[in-house]
């Protein structure tokens, strides 16, 4: 694989084993990384060079994951954003994917399964726009942009994240049907663990305030069942 085609990945961690390690298996399998150790030269290297991926631990010092994921976002609200945490810090789990990010792994993880979620954000905009339909779909008053992850209701236009993105295809796709909970968690997460299914909660809350200017269109509760998305067109 040629230097210049190889995936772009930001990995901020400031436990140095781990970094090591880490780096050491993600070029192996064919990424370019670039490694800090900090949340200040996190920042400074984003600005500096573009990536296809950022891997932001929490717990950083000068600034933390959350700070440096809030500036990302706030100049690029496409790149996906994974974020390590510890193992029983559940709330930071939720406050990561309200600041915007798409996933997590918690500490201890394994390589092999950030490998495999790193190739899924790589490769699910090539599957995005496989075909022509796939690409807009008209929800109410809404024009879904699929493809460059756009939902847009007249001269506004409200950028998406990827797991957003996806999320809100997939209801679409479904739309006016109910569909339980793990059927989306599979479909969208691949993984119906209970802290992925509590992520998914965030999410539909995501959805509902971008929804919220057209009262035709609801994502309704269905109590332990799953979501319907209600849209009369």
């Amino acid at each position: 694989m040629n230097e210049e085609r190889k995936p772009r990945l930001l990995y901020v961690e400031d436990d140095e084993a781990l970094s090591y390690v880490t780096r050491d298996n993600l070029e192996m399998e064919g990424f370019h990384i670039t490694c800090c150790p900090d949340g200040l030269e996190g920042w400074k290297a984003f600005h500096r060079d573009e990536f296809d991926l950022c891997i932001l631990d929490i717990m950083l010092p000068k600034s933390d994951g959350f700070e440096l994921a809030r500036k990302i976002r706030r100049v690029n609200e496409d790149i996906p954003i994974i974020f390590l945490t510890a193992r029983n810090m559940k709330e930071d789990r939720i406050e990561g994917l309200r600041l915007g990010a798409d996933d997590y792994l918690t500490k201890p993880y394994s390589i092999e399964e950030l490998k495999l979620r790193i190739r899924v954000f790589l490769q699910r905009p090539k599957k995005a726009s496989r075909t022509e339909q796939e690409k807009t779909t008209e929800l109410g008053s809404y024009r879904f942009d699929i493809s460059n992850q756009l939902l847009i209701r007249g001269a506004n236009e409200q950028k998406l994240t990827q797991r957003e993105s996806e999320l809100l295809a997939f209801l679409a796709r479904n739309r006016n049907k109910i569909i339980e909970r793990e059927d989306i968690l599979d479909a969208v997460w691949k993984n119906s663990d209970f802290f992925i299914s509590r992520s998914l909660d965030v999410f539909i809350s995501r959805l509902r305030k971008y929804l919220k200017d057209d009262p035709s269109i609801t994502i309704e509760n269905i109590h332990g069942i799953g979501f319907k998305l209600k849209t009369a067109t």
